[in-house]
């Protein structure tokens, strides 16, 4: 139900920002910010080693952030700490 709401509105940053939440839970939430340009994902962080965990998940993070947000909504990933 969640996902077919969140793929029916348009992208918006408050929408980005839960579906990062709901994805990443809330420890990495709280620690990482998130927007969405064109089809790219930029995550910054607060510190190296949770932007390693970011990076060493990201490819589970994409494919559940898809499935929320609709199919190749995310294509690529940039991490900046």
């Amino acid at each position: 139900m969640l996902g077919e709401l969140l793929r029916t509105t348009p992208h918006s940053p408050g929408k980005i920002d839960f579906a990062w939440r709901a994805v990443v839970g809330p420890a990495m939430g709280r620690v990482t910010r998130v927007r969405l340009e064109g089809h790219v994902l930029i995550i910054e962080g607060d510190t190296q080693s949770w932007m390693r965990e970011v990076s060493r998940s990201s490819a589970l993070i994409v494919r559940r952030l898809n499935g929320l947000l609709g199919a190749d909504t995310v294509q690529q990933v940039v991490i900046r700490a």
